[in-house]
């Protein structure tokens, strides 16, 4: 099993339970010509505060194993669990609620609703999960300030750039406090300028204790991560640590 820790994690007391283990989880496709095998059996515990890159090439698995820690899609076998909580039991409305108490989500092509206000594209999440639309606001606002986008609360998400297009798809992501923020290629439908803004700010969000789980391609956006783990055919392969030496968290990674 991978095992993904943290030194600040580590300590973390009350909060010891790891943001997300999973266990022997395999996933399988049917195709016109034969079966795709997804996730051939993955093994992986990620502790509260790590900032993890999964790298490997296309097809390799690693967007189906990180829409399976979302809830999107169902494993056919293995166990998932997010802050303790499993995601492959229960019903569909039972996953629904663990994605709303621990789970924020940033897509490669943004997925804002364009007929709704910046600040509302924030907020609406957290009215779903139940949070009265005042205190939804202010925190959509807080948000929008922090990732430096408070000026445009009051406009269509339409006339924002690229990077600030996915800065406020983040906010939306951090709307209801979640114990994993996923990033699926959060930077694939960016120029480089925009892309750089998005890597530097999951690094702050990071440094303030976010755990992070990226999916990507480009080892440039993976260095930004305290761990990259490498897949490939289904499996996760090999690990590199690009902090090393850095005044970052410690990680430390074992095969157990």
């Amino acid at each position: 099993m991978t095992s993904v820790t943290t030194d600040t994690a580590s300590q973390a007391g009350a909060e010891s339970t790891p943001a997300l283990e999973v266990h022997g989880v395999r996933k399988t496709f049917e195709a016109e010509i034969a079966p795709v095998r997804a996730l051939r059996g993955v093994d992986l515990t990620v502790t509260r505060g790590t900032f993890l890159a999964l790298m490997g090439p296309s097809g390799c698995g690693k967007s189906t194993l990180l829409n399976l820690i979302a809830g999107l899609e169902n494993a056919d076998e293995g166990t998932i669990m997010v802050a303790g909580e499993p995601l492959t039991e229960g019903s569909e409305d039972d996953h629904a609620l663990i994605r709303r108490r621990h789970i924020g989500i940033v897509f490669q092509f943004f997925n804002l609703l364009e007929g709704m206000t910046v600040l509302e594209n924030v907020a609406l999440p957290a009215i779903i999960a139940g949070r009265n639309r005042k205190s939804a606001e202010t925190r959509s606002r807080d948000l929008l300030d922090l990732l430096g986008i408070g000026d445009k609360a009051s406009v269509m998400p339409g006339v924002l750039s690229g990077g600030q297009r996915q800065r406020l798809a983040i906010a939306r992501a951090l709307a209801n406090e979640p114990t994993l923020l996923l990033a699926d290629e959060p930077t694939g439908a960016l120029d480089s300028a925009g892309g750089q803004e998005v890597i530097e700010l999951l690094s702050r969000l990071h440094a303030a204790g976010q755990t992070i789980i990226l999916v990507t391609h480009d080892a440039n956006v993976a260095a930004a991560a305290d761990t990259v783990l490498m897949m490939r055919d289904g499996r996760i392969l090999d690990h590199v640590n690009p902090g090393a030496g850095s005044n970052g968290p410690a990680t430390t990674i074992g095969t157990l």
